[in-house]
């Protein structure tokens, strides 16, 4: 009597080149889980960061101090942090040069900004492509060993004379593993990818209306300081 489907006995008895799909996917299913995680722990950081440092930024408080605080932090730093420091030290710079080009102070802000800007949000995408890659290919990989092994079963049955459904069956059964291995793999990292891009590109430009608003603060700065 049939016990039920045991996808390890399958496994077990497909073919060389299935058994390497099924490992491959399998190594591609467990690199993207991890990205996943880590992708999940960095966008909310990233947010959180944001939010916090955001709400202290708008409290009033002097900005040379911190400024400072956040210099300090050794290296800790990130995200949104990065941007203001990079743009006030560039800010700072050019007026300890008694440099009197406004326009000049508050595009060179701006750049450092801008490059700070840039690296974060690369940091944040960074494997993104390697879902996206996943989520498109895995399925084809599936397919092949399918494919593969379907040939394989065929070929196996062509030397028998009594070919019944019951002889066909666990053939194709063994073969079609690879097909839902692929969408095993295929589906979260397509899922995760789309998420995480969209988390992404939301940060990116809360990051660029910050830009925009600390050019405007420190613009002001600048005709504070030279009325005074």
């Amino acid at each position: 009597m049939n016990s039920g489907l045991n996808v390890f006995t399958l496994i077990a008895d497909s073919s060389v080149p299935v058994k390497l799909v099924l490992l491959i996917l399998l190594v591609f299913s467990f690199l993207s889980w991890v990205i996943i995680i880590r992708k999940y722990s960095q966008t909310k950081a990233a947010m959180e960061n944001a939010e916090e440092f955001e709400e202290r930024f708008w409290s009033g408080g002097d900005l040379a101090q911190l400024f400072r605080e956040v210099s300090n932090r050794n290296g800790g730093t990130g995200g949104i942090e990065n941007i203001f420091e990079s743009g006030f030290r560039e800010f700072a710079r050019q007026r300890q040069r008694k440099t009197h080009d406004t326009r000049s102070v508050i595009e060179g802000s701006e750049r450092a900004m801008q490059v700070a800007g840039t690296r974060e949000i690369g940091l944040l995408e960074r494997n993104l492509e390697f879902l996206a890659n996943v989520g498109s290919i895995s399925p084809y990989v599936g397919l092949f060993g399918t494919v593969w092994g379907i040939m394989g079963a065929f070929q196996g049955l062509g030397d028998m004379k009594d070919v019944t459904i019951a002889v066909v069956a666990p053939h194709i059964s063994e073969a079609l593993i690879a097909t839902a291995m692929g969408l095993f793999a295929a589906i979260p990292a397509q899922w995760a990818y789309n998420r995480y891009a969209t988390k992404v590109e939301r940060i990116a430009s809360r990051y660029d209306v910050f830009q925009e608003e600390f050019s405007s603060v420190l613009q002001r700065q600048i005709q504070t300081d030279d009325v005074a």
